[in-house]
C-alpha cells in the first residue's frame, strides 16, 4: 500500500475515489503473496498487481463495482473454476482478493506518518466484510470488529506480526471468523559503506526492491550528492560514527571499501547492533585476515560467522555490476 500513496493522493486531489484490491489467501502456485494490493481509482486509474496480470481485468472490474455500490466482496480465482480459465489463472494456483470500496481518511493519514502501523480486516465470518481494527506498536487500536473480545483477541495476536513488519491471517475457528494482519512499517535501510562505483550501482538496485539506501564515506569526493543523487541519504562522515545508533533487526551494511581502516570500524558497530545482514567485500584471503584481526579484539566464531564474506552469492561476477547484483540477490536470499 506504502507504495502507491502517491497514486492514492492523486486520484483523491481530483475528486475520485479509490478502491483497493487484497491477495487475502493463496493455494499452490499463486503469482502473488498474501498482502499484495491493486488499487483503483474511479477515474480508470490503476496501479500495483494481485495476480502478475492474470486475473487484473476481472479484479479492476470488481473494484470499479464496489465503487459503485460501496459494498465490499471477497473474490476467488482458481483452476477448478470455469471464471478462472476466463481470467486467465491457468497456473495451477487459487487465489482469494478482499475488494474494498475505500481506503478510510483515518488509515491514510496513519499510513502517511511514516511509523509503523498495522491494520487487521475482517475477511471471513460474522460481521461487515471489511471491517478493520487499526494497530499501533505501543498497543492503541482505533476501529470496531463488532465484538469487544474478539478485538481484543485480534490485538494480542496482530501485535507481535507489527513488531516484526509481517503480514499474516489470524483464523478463529470457535467463532467462525478471520482477518488478515497487514504491517505497514517503514523501509528497510541498506548503509553503503564506502562511495565506490558498486555502491552507485547497488544504491539503485536496493532501492527498487524496496530499502532505503544509505551511502557513508569520509571522503567527500566519493560521497557527493552528484554521485549518489538516487540513494536516499549521503553521510560525510567514518562509518563508525554515522552508523552508532542507527541500525535495528532490519537493517542491512554493506562495507565496499577495502580498506581495513574504513572496513573494520563499520564491522565493529555493525557486529555489535542487531543488523540483519552484514556483508564485506574482499577476497577470501582478504576476508580470513579480517577474520584474524577482529577475533583479536574479542569477536567470538559466532560473532564473525554474521558477516557474509567475500560479500554476495557466488554467481562467478567479477565486474562492478554483476558484483552488484550479487550483493543484491544475497540480501533477498536472507529475507
Amino acid at each position: 500500500m506504502l507504495a502507491y500513496l502517491a497514486h492514492i493522493d492523486a486520484w483523491l486531489a481530483r475528486g475520485e475515489h479509490v478502491a483497493v484490491a487484497t491477495v487475502v489467501r493463496t493455494l499452490g502456485a499463486a503469482p502473488r503473496p498474501v498482502g499484495a494490493k491493486m488499487v483503483v481509482a474511479s477515474g480508470g486509474g490503476m496501479a500495483g498487481s494481485v495476480s502478475g496480470g492474470c486475473v487484473e481485468a476481472a479484479v479492476f472490474t470488481a473494484c470499479q463495482e464496489a465503487l459503485a455500490n460501496g459494498q465490499a466482496r471477497l473474490l476467488s480465482f482458481g483452476v477448478a473454476d470455469e471464471t478462472a480459465w476466463a481470467v486467465g489463472l491457468a497456473c495451477g494456483g487459487h487465489i482469494e482478493i478482499l475488494v474494498e470500496p475505500a481506503l478510510t481518511p483515518h488509515i491514510r493519514a496513519a499510513l502517511g506518518t511514516g511509523k509503523p502501523v498495522a491494520t487487521a480486516t475482517r475477511i471471513a465470518g460474522p460481521g461487515l466484510l471489511g471491517d478493520k481494527l487499526l494497530l499501533w506498536p505501543d498497543g492503541r487500536t482505533e476501529g470496531t470488529l463488532g465484538d469487544t473480545h474478539l478485538a481484543a483477541r485480534v490485538r494480542a495476536d496482530a501485535l507481535p506480526h507489527l513488531a516484526r513488519g509481517t503480514s499474516q491471517v489470524l483464523t478463529y475457528a470457535d467463532v467462525g471468523a478471520a482477518f488478515l494482519v497487514e504491517s505497514f512499517v517503514p523501509p528497510p535501510e541498506l548503509f553503503l559503506v564506502g562511495g565506490v562505483h558498486i555502491a552507485v550501482i547497488l544504491a539503485a538496485l536496493a532501492k527498487s526492491v524496496g530499502w532505503r539506501t544509505v551511502v557513508v564515506d569520509a571522503r567527500a569526493t566519493f560521497a557527493s550528492a552528484e554521485r549518489f543523487a538516487h540513494a536516499d541519504e549521503v553521510v560525510v562522515a567514518w562509518p563508525d560514527e554515522a552508523l552508532a545508533g542507527r541500525l535495528n533487526a532490519r537493517s542491512g551494511v554493506a562495507v565496499l571499501t577495502h580498506d581495513p581502516k574504513v572496513d573494520d570500524p563499520a564491522l565493529r558497530v555493525a557486529l555489535r547492533s542487531p543488523a540483519h545482514y552484514i556483508g564485506a567485500l574482499g577476497s577470501p584471503q582478504t576476508h580470513a585476515k579480517r577474520l584474524t584481526r577482529l577475533a583479536a579484539e574479542g569477536f567470538d566464531v559466532a560473532t564473525l560467522a554474521r558477516i557474509n564474506g567475500p560479500i554476495g552469492l557466488p554467481i562467478g561476477a567479477n565486474t562492478a555490476e554483476a558484483i552488484a547484483v550479487s550483493i543484491l540477490a544475497q540480501l533477498v536470499h536472507q529475507g
